[in-house]
């Protein structure tokens, strides 16, 4: 496994219908590092956003889809997605407000 630091381990945020209404009960979706675990994502999240304290973490494998090209097969990247539970008396994540 490779070396990962805070920074590396999360990715991008997800944005989708489902992750804009879990908001409401604190629970954050982002898009992570496929080797990472679920104490690094807790780590990173809470060094990247000050005042958060992270209650649970749910991480998901997206395995990679099967594409054709005429005769020629392959298959495209395979993600992690992450879904963070802060606790209650957590700061809210400001990349999320205003959405």
């Amino acid at each position: 496994m490779a070396d990962l630091k805070y920074y590396d381990i999360i990715q991008k945020p997800l944005i989708t219908e489902k992750s804009m209404t879990a908001m409401e009960e604190k629970k954050y979706t982002f898009a992570v590092h496929p080797d990472a675990t679920k104490a690094q994502v807790k780590e990173a999240v809470e060094k990247l956003f000050e005042g958060t304290k992270v209650a649970k973490v749910n991480t998901m494998n997206r395995s990679g889809k099967t594409r054709r090209r005429g005769r020629t097969i392959g298959k495209t990247a395979k993600s992690k997605k992450a879904i963070v539970k802060l606790t209650e008396d957590s700061k809210e994540i400001e990349i999320f407000e205003g959405l």
